[in-house]
């Protein structure tokens, strides 16, 4: 009998409950990979159980306002699932989190007691950079030394203008569209958004915002004419951040006398804060108060049928069953 393979989505993670947040946070912030704080490694930890320790208050109060707790667990297993029903009754799904539960030493060990021997592992960043996929990827390496060493496996680190990607994301735009009359609809300011990386990342050679551009632009390709923007949201802190901030868009686009957004997010795959609540709940207050009256999301491509198609043929195209 065939051995069965192993399938491992990596992701960030998020709290599972309230109380999860300040411990969330802290390890968020202790990752030198994704945040540098000034001050040195060695004081590294300490700044990010100062930091967690303000910042968990507010946004303890973003997380009860889509329920109380992260949904990312629950879509990236929904993704886990859809795509091994899609490649092989041997392949069998897991999920890694960066910053909460299960974290890469615990799927590690589930998957060596299931006598996993061979995995493919995917990243769900489809846009690379260090901050992210690279601090995930980086983070499953040491994990699997230490866990697991016998574990042979292949790594998808990016994907960003892979064609069935493009494809699904185009979808979910036109789905989107839909929402609005069609005698404006081809008006519809489409308003990409993209989590932000202080521009010192891009400015050291990180790849992040060439294939974010890459993607929008494949996409667009795909939908046709609609005017389109592109804006980088969740930022915070005293840096320099890339550039423009999607609010400033929001506001470009109000003062220009556009009436009709849809919102785009781009560099997520599927529903979290950053979409339930940053877009949904603040930038749509923000757009009918500077006077955009037409203001909506596209949906998430989470667990769509043609995102994980297009997800597995990728993995399949790796020499995966």
């Amino acid at each position: 009998m065939a051995k069965p393979t192993g399938l491992v989505l990596l992701n960030m993670g998020g709290p599972d409950s309230l109380a999860a947040v300040k411990p969330f946070l802290y390890n968020l912030f202790s990752d030198r990979e994704l945040i540098r704080l000034p001050a040195g490694a060695l004081l590294q930890k300490p700044f990010a159980r100062l930091i967690a320790h303000f910042r968990s208050k507010k946004v303890r109060l973003n997380y009860q306002m889509i329920g109380g707790s992260s949904p990312l667990r629950m879509w990236t297993e929904k993704q886990a699932q859809g795509i091994a029903e899609r490649l092989d009754p041997k392949v069998r799904p897991y999920v890694a989190m960066r910053y909460w539960a299960p974290r890469a030493e615990e799927t590690l060990a589930q998957m060596r007691r299931d006598g996993i021997e061979e995995a493919v592992v995917l990243s769900m960043y489809p846009h690379y950079t260090g901050a992210t996929t690279g601090s995930s990827v980086n983070d499953f390496k040491r994990a699997a030394a230490k866990i697991h060493p016998q574990l042979r496996y292949r790594i998808i680190e990016q994907w960003y203008d892979w064609p069935g990607y493009l494809d699904a994301l185009a979808n979910r735009i036109r789905e989107g569209l839909e929402r609005y009359h069609e005698l404006m609809r081809d008006n519809v300011q489409i308003l990409f958004s993209a989590h932000a990386l202080p521009q010192s990342f891009i400015d050291r050679g990180d790849p992040y915002q060439t294939h974010v551009e890459a993607t929008v632009k494949g996409v667009m390709a795909r939908v046709g004419d609609n005017p389109w923007h592109l804006g980088f949201q969740s930022r915070s802190g005293p840096v320099q951040w890339m550039e423009p901030d999607t609010v400033e868009v929001l506001d470009r686009l109000a003062a220009e006398g556009h009436g009709a957004v849809l919102m785009v997010p781009v560099s997520f795959v599927s529903d979290h804060i950053e979409t339930l609540q940053e877009i949904d709940e603040e930038y749509a207050q923000h757009a009918y108060a500077k006077g955009i009256n037409e203001f909506s999301r596209a949906p998430s491509l989470n667990d769509n049928p043609d995102f994980l198609d297009a997800l597995a043929a990728l993995v399949r195209q790796t020499g995966a069953p």
